[in-house]
């Protein structure tokens, strides 16, 4: 690995949260900024507990107007589900819209030509916020997620004269991981930040912490990439939430104007 020129995050530890699948970029920028990136999975991203149901679902995708992928993580599902339901599909013909830039880049990196994305944000409300969803009279849109999850855009596009569908294609679970590693990392102070990405993953990441790593973990600084996640961590009782840009280049980006000030 070769490291950047002046190496902002030298020697810093930075606990890396995410699924290990998702995980492997950011480790990989983290360490070319000259940090001691530390993986503990604190979420893991399973099979859908009704797959039949999916693959109905992905099987009629022709009927959509719009698939609209909530995350990277319903992409990788999603169209490995798509694949799965339709094996000689053209992933090209697909009229896809993203939440975000990450996952927009996912569903390029697949194949797919045609995203629709915000240009700032990554949220629900950004998306909404296009012209192209201002008025969906007698479109049909299937979003594409995890079971569960908010109902915000589904309602909006209904509202908007969508016919609207889910495809869940994965299930969030916590991780059944030996948490003993994490938490002597703790008592050691290798770890001197923190990134999340969810609120689930904060409190599974809490559950597998003894209560003198918990109190460790909350008195470092927590870098999340949405207010809505960052109001979760401060009723768990972390006092440096640091809320970024979103996505790995927000998250990369916060911490680097962060320790350039500590």
């Amino acid at each position: 690995m070769t490291l950047l020129p002046q190496a902002p995050l030298r020697d810093i530890g930075v606990l890396v949260t995410r699924p290990a699948e998702q995980a492997g970029r950011l480790m990989q920028r983290l360490g070319e900024l000259g940090a001691q990136p530390f993986l503990f999975p604190a979420l893991a991203l399973v099979a859908p507990r009704q797959p039949e149901r999916l693959a109905a679902r992905l099987a009629a995708f022709q009927d959509y107007d719009w698939l609209l992928f909530i995350s990277p993580s319903a992409v990788q599902f999603g169209l490995a589900a798509l694949r799965q339901a339709i094996p000689a599909i053209d992933l090209r013909q697909l009229r896809a819209a993203a939440v975000g830039g990450g996952t927009a880049a996912a569903l390029h990196a697949a194949g797919v030509e045609q995203v629709l994305v915000p240009q700032h944000g990554a949220d629900s409300e950004h998306l909404l916020a296009l012209q192209q969803f201002a008025n969906l009279t007698g479109q049909r849109v299937l979003i594409l997620r995890g079971e569960g999850g908010r109902e915000l855009l589904a309602e909006t596009l209904r509202a908007r004269g969508a016919t609207v569908d889910y495809a869940e294609c994965y299930r969030r679970a916590a991780p059944e991981s030996d948490p003993s590693p994490l938490r002597q990392a703790f008592a050691q102070q290798r770890i001197q930040a923190i990134t999340l990405f969810s609120g689930e993953t904060l409190d599974n990441l809490l559950g597998l912490l003894d209560g003198e790593s918990a109190a460790m973990a909350r008195a470092l600084p927590l870098f999340v990439p949405h207010p809505r996640i960052a109001q979760h961590a401060g009723t768990q009782g972390f006092a440096k939430v640091i809320t970024t840009e979103s996505g790995e280049d927000g998250i990369l980006s916060g911490l680097v104007e962060y320790f350039a000030h500590v």
